[in-house]
Protein backbone atom coordinates (compact mmCIF):
# COMPACT_ATOMS: atom_id res chain seq x y z
CA UNK A 1 0.00 0.00 0.00
CA UNK A 2 3.07 2.76 0.92
CA UNK A 3 4.38 1.73 -2.44
CA UNK A 4 1.26 2.84 -4.69
CA UNK A 5 0.96 5.80 -2.28
CA UNK A 6 4.48 7.04 -3.11
CA UNK A 7 3.98 6.32 -6.71
CA UNK A 8 0.41 8.25 -7.14
CA UNK A 9 2.60 10.84 -5.13
CA UNK A 10 4.92 11.37 -7.55
CA UNK A 11 2.73 11.22 -10.49
CA UNK A 12 0.95 14.45 -8.84
CA UNK A 13 3.70 15.83 -8.03
CA UNK A 14 4.99 15.82 -11.79
CA UNK A 15 1.75 17.01 -13.19
CA UNK A 16 1.51 19.93 -11.08
CA UNK A 17 4.82 21.01 -11.30
CA UNK A 18 4.40 21.08 -15.11
CA UNK A 19 1.46 23.25 -14.65
CA UNK A 20 3.41 25.05 -12.09
CA UNK A 21 5.72 25.86 -14.81
CA UNK A 22 4.37 26.35 -17.88
CA UNK A 23 2.17 29.24 -15.60
CA UNK A 24 -0.83 27.11 -15.64
CA UNK A 25 -1.84 27.81 -12.13
CA UNK A 26 -2.61 31.09 -10.40
CA UNK A 27 0.32 32.90 -8.21
CA UNK A 28 -1.67 35.15 -5.76
CA UNK A 29 -4.75 32.41 -5.11
CA UNK A 30 -4.53 29.48 -2.96
CA UNK A 31 -4.20 25.87 -4.81
CA UNK A 32 -7.23 24.49 -4.87
CA UNK A 33 -7.13 21.24 -3.04
CA UNK A 34 -10.39 20.21 -3.52
CA UNK A 35 -10.84 20.56 -7.02
CA UNK A 36 -7.22 19.61 -7.88
CA UNK A 37 -8.03 16.15 -5.88
CA UNK A 38 -10.96 15.45 -7.57
CA UNK A 39 -9.56 16.62 -11.09
CA UNK A 40 -6.72 14.52 -10.49
CA UNK A 41 -8.70 11.57 -8.93
CA UNK A 42 -6.99 11.22 -6.35
CA UNK A 43 -7.20 11.71 -2.44
CA UNK A 44 -5.66 14.33 -0.20
CA UNK A 45 -3.09 12.20 1.09
CA UNK A 46 -1.02 11.81 -1.89
CA UNK A 47 -1.85 15.32 -2.97
CA UNK A 48 -0.46 17.18 0.17
CA UNK A 49 2.63 14.77 -0.33
CA UNK A 50 3.04 16.17 -3.85
CA UNK A 51 2.46 20.39 -2.02
CA UNK A 52 4.93 19.47 0.34
CA UNK A 53 7.60 18.24 -1.93
CA UNK A 54 6.67 21.53 -4.17
CA UNK A 55 7.21 23.54 -1.76
CA UNK A 56 10.53 22.01 -0.28
CA UNK A 57 11.86 22.37 -4.18
CA UNK A 58 10.91 26.08 -4.15
CA UNK A 59 8.05 25.85 -6.75
CA UNK A 60 5.22 26.59 -3.50
CA UNK A 61 5.16 28.58 -0.62
CA UNK A 62 2.81 27.60 2.37
CA UNK A 63 0.89 29.87 4.45
CA UNK A 64 -0.45 29.10 8.27
CA UNK A 65 -4.69 28.58 7.46
CA UNK A 66 -4.30 29.94 3.90
CA UNK A 67 -3.12 26.60 2.33
CA UNK A 68 -0.29 26.52 -0.59
CA UNK A 69 0.60 29.44 -2.99
CA UNK A 70 2.81 29.45 -6.29
CA UNK A 71 5.89 31.64 -5.73
CA UNK A 72 5.79 34.19 -8.05
CA UNK A 73 9.24 34.82 -10.48
CA UNK A 74 11.22 37.82 -9.52
CA UNK A 75 14.70 39.34 -10.92
CA UNK A 76 16.26 38.85 -7.80
CA UNK A 77 15.41 34.93 -7.44
CA UNK A 78 16.37 34.68 -11.19
CA UNK A 79 19.71 36.51 -10.21
CA UNK A 80 20.51 34.11 -7.28
CA UNK A 81 19.40 30.98 -9.49
CA UNK A 82 21.72 31.95 -12.24
CA UNK A 83 24.72 33.06 -10.34
CA UNK A 84 24.98 29.90 -8.44
CA UNK A 85 24.75 28.16 -11.61
CA UNK A 86 27.53 30.23 -13.17
CA UNK A 87 29.21 29.32 -9.98
CA UNK A 88 28.98 25.38 -9.98
CA UNK A 89 27.69 24.30 -13.11
CA UNK A 90 30.65 25.10 -16.01
CA UNK A 91 33.45 23.85 -13.09
CA UNK A 92 31.20 20.45 -12.37
CA UNK A 93 30.50 19.73 -16.22
CA UNK A 94 34.16 20.12 -17.40
CA UNK A 95 35.24 17.45 -14.10
CA UNK A 96 32.38 15.31 -15.33
CA UNK A 97 33.48 15.26 -19.33
CA UNK A 98 37.18 14.27 -18.07
CA UNK A 99 35.70 11.80 -16.39
CA UNK A 100 32.60 10.24 -19.01
CA UNK A 101 32.41 6.91 -20.29
CA UNK A 102 31.18 5.63 -23.74
CA UNK A 103 27.72 5.13 -22.09
CA UNK A 104 27.89 8.56 -20.76
CA UNK A 105 28.20 10.30 -23.68
CA UNK A 106 25.28 8.04 -25.81
CA UNK A 107 23.04 9.07 -22.64
CA UNK A 108 24.36 12.72 -22.99
CA UNK A 109 23.35 12.85 -26.54
CA UNK A 110 20.12 11.45 -25.90
CA UNK A 111 19.23 13.73 -23.44
CA UNK A 112 20.29 16.60 -26.53
CA UNK A 113 18.05 14.68 -28.81
CA UNK A 114 14.70 14.66 -26.61
CA UNK A 115 15.19 18.58 -25.73
CA UNK A 116 15.82 19.23 -29.66
CA UNK A 117 12.93 17.21 -30.15
CA UNK A 118 10.83 18.93 -27.58
CA UNK A 119 11.86 22.13 -29.13
CA UNK A 120 10.08 21.76 -32.38
CA UNK A 121 6.84 19.47 -31.01
CA UNK A 122 6.30 19.68 -27.40
CA UNK A 123 7.05 23.46 -25.76
CA UNK A 124 5.69 21.95 -22.67
CA UNK A 125 8.64 19.81 -22.05
CA UNK A 126 10.93 22.33 -22.85
CA UNK A 127 11.92 22.98 -19.44
CA UNK A 128 11.97 19.11 -18.01
CA UNK A 129 13.90 18.72 -21.22
CA UNK A 130 16.42 21.32 -20.70
CA UNK A 131 16.83 20.50 -16.93
CA UNK A 132 17.65 16.61 -18.00
CA UNK A 133 20.11 17.74 -20.55
CA UNK A 134 22.32 20.19 -18.26
CA UNK A 135 22.32 17.11 -15.35
CA UNK A 136 23.30 14.86 -17.84
CA UNK A 137 26.84 16.83 -18.46
CA UNK A 138 27.17 17.03 -14.65
CA UNK A 139 26.22 13.57 -13.30
CA UNK A 140 28.77 11.90 -14.80
CA UNK A 141 31.32 13.23 -12.70
CA UNK A 142 29.85 11.36 -9.81
CA UNK A 143 30.28 14.02 -7.36
CA UNK A 144 26.92 13.18 -5.39
CA UNK A 145 25.71 16.97 -3.53
CA UNK A 146 27.33 19.02 -6.81
CA UNK A 147 25.04 16.42 -8.93
CA UNK A 148 21.92 17.31 -6.43
CA UNK A 149 22.72 20.80 -6.02
CA UNK A 150 23.42 21.39 -9.69
CA UNK A 151 19.71 18.74 -10.52
CA UNK A 152 17.76 21.31 -7.49
CA UNK A 153 19.12 24.58 -9.25
CA UNK A 154 17.73 23.40 -12.68
CA UNK A 155 14.05 22.46 -11.22
CA UNK A 156 14.20 26.21 -9.87
CA UNK A 157 15.19 27.92 -13.51
CA UNK A 158 12.28 25.70 -15.90
CA UNK A 159 9.76 28.64 -15.33
CA UNK A 160 12.49 30.81 -15.89
CA UNK A 161 13.42 29.21 -19.23
CA UNK A 162 10.30 29.15 -20.19
CA UNK A 163 10.38 33.24 -20.40
CA UNK A 164 13.83 33.16 -21.35
CA UNK A 165 12.77 31.22 -24.82
CA UNK A 166 9.49 33.30 -25.03
CA UNK A 167 11.23 36.10 -27.54
CA UNK A 168 11.61 34.98 -31.68
CA UNK A 169 14.51 33.54 -32.45
CA UNK A 170 15.86 32.80 -28.50
CA UNK A 171 15.23 29.04 -29.37
CA UNK A 172 17.43 28.93 -32.31
CA UNK A 173 20.07 30.73 -30.38
CA UNK A 174 19.51 27.90 -27.24
CA UNK A 175 20.26 24.95 -29.89
CA UNK A 176 23.36 26.06 -31.46
CA UNK A 177 24.49 26.66 -27.62
CA UNK A 178 23.52 23.74 -26.79
CA UNK A 179 24.63 21.77 -29.70
CA UNK A 180 28.12 23.43 -29.12
CA UNK A 181 27.96 22.43 -25.59
CA UNK A 182 27.75 18.76 -25.99
CA UNK A 183 30.45 18.67 -28.83
CA UNK A 184 32.91 19.82 -26.51
CA UNK A 185 31.44 17.81 -23.87
CA UNK A 186 31.70 14.33 -26.16
CA UNK A 187 35.31 15.44 -27.41
CA UNK A 188 36.90 15.91 -23.74
CA UNK A 189 37.38 19.49 -24.32
CA UNK A 190 36.79 20.55 -20.74
CA UNK A 191 38.19 24.16 -21.07
CA UNK A 192 36.33 24.83 -23.71
CA UNK A 193 33.19 23.57 -22.53
CA UNK A 194 33.75 25.61 -19.31
CA UNK A 195 34.17 29.09 -21.65
CA UNK A 196 30.93 27.92 -23.46
CA UNK A 197 28.54 26.98 -20.36
CA UNK A 198 29.63 30.47 -18.95
CA UNK A 199 28.74 32.19 -22.00
CA UNK A 200 25.53 29.95 -22.44
CA UNK A 201 24.19 30.65 -18.34
CA UNK A 202 25.60 33.93 -18.74
CA UNK A 203 23.56 34.99 -22.19
CA UNK A 204 20.31 33.56 -20.21
CA UNK A 205 20.61 35.71 -17.24
CA UNK A 206 21.65 38.37 -19.54
CA UNK A 207 18.36 38.09 -21.69
CA UNK A 208 15.99 37.05 -17.78
CA UNK A 209 17.20 40.73 -16.43
CA UNK A 210 15.76 42.15 -19.95
CA UNK A 211 12.59 40.57 -19.29
CA UNK A 212 12.54 41.41 -16.29
CA UNK A 213 13.73 45.41 -16.86
CA UNK A 214 11.18 45.38 -19.79
CA UNK A 215 7.72 44.43 -17.51
CA UNK A 216 8.69 46.48 -15.13
CA UNK A 217 8.19 49.20 -17.57
CA UNK A 218 4.67 47.92 -18.93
Amino acid sequence: MTIVVRTLAERVFEVIRERIVAGKLPVKEPVRQDALAAELGVSKIPLREALARLEHEGLLTSQANRGWFVRAMSSDEAEEIYQLRLAIEPTAAAFACSQATDDDRQAAVKAFEALDAAAHDNLNDVAMRNREFHVSLVRPGGRILTTQLVERLEVLAERYVLAHLEPAGRGDRAHLEHRGLLDAWVAGDAKLLHKLLTQHIANTLEDLRAHFAASHTQ
